[in-house]
């Protein structure tokens, strides 16, 4: 299992592949029955809750300010985010990581982050590359990864706030 990236600053774009990245690594072993599965669905816990709440606070309004992405576009991704919360507490509520249901609930995950990693790299990093200097992206990466980092330290990934995460989300 790959190390939860220490972030300390970078191009924005960079930053947020980077994670991306490691989320598949994440996938991968937690569909290995050799793997500690437990920890590294606490760790995907982790990194993906701080992820998305270090979007949806620092990249996204950004981002829209400069015109590189529009109202719908954030809507958009914020509700995928929604359902991939929804889908990572469904995994860390079943309790034998080696059922069949923790399979069932991987899969539910991994679908549900494939699909947004791949249009979030499309439909909102493509438009920041081009649309936004590089100046701009280097200091929405310092902020990306310190409101990334803030979150992880105040251990952001436990299934109580996730929970509370999944239910403020259904009163949208």
């Amino acid at each position: 299992m790959p190390k939860i990236l220490p972030q300390v600053g970078g191009d924005v774009v960079e930053l947020i592949l980077a994670d991306h990245r490691w989320f598949e690594e994440a996938l991968r072993e937690l569909r290995d029955v050799r793997s500690d599965r437990a920890a590294v669905l606490a760790d995907l816990a982790a990194v993906l809750i701080a992820h998305a709440e270090a979007e949806e606070s620092k990249v996204y309004p950004s981002l829209r300010k400069r015109d590189a992405i529009d109202a719908e576009e954030v809507e958009h991704s914020e509700h995928e985010h929604d359902e991939g919360n929804e889908a990572l507490l469904a995994l860390m509520e079943v309790g034998d990581t080696s059922s069949d249901e923790f399979g069932d609930k991987v899969h539910e995950l991994s679908e549900a982050l494939s699909h947004h990693l791949d249009e979030e790299e499309r439909d909102v990093l493509n438009p920041a590359r081009t649309d936004v200097s590089a100046e701009v992206r280097e200091r929405l990466g310092a902020d990306f990864a310190a409101e990334r980092a803030r979150l992880l330290d105040a251990n952001c990934g436990e299934i109580e706030n996730v929970r509370r995460i999944v239910a403020e989300a259904g009163k949208k």
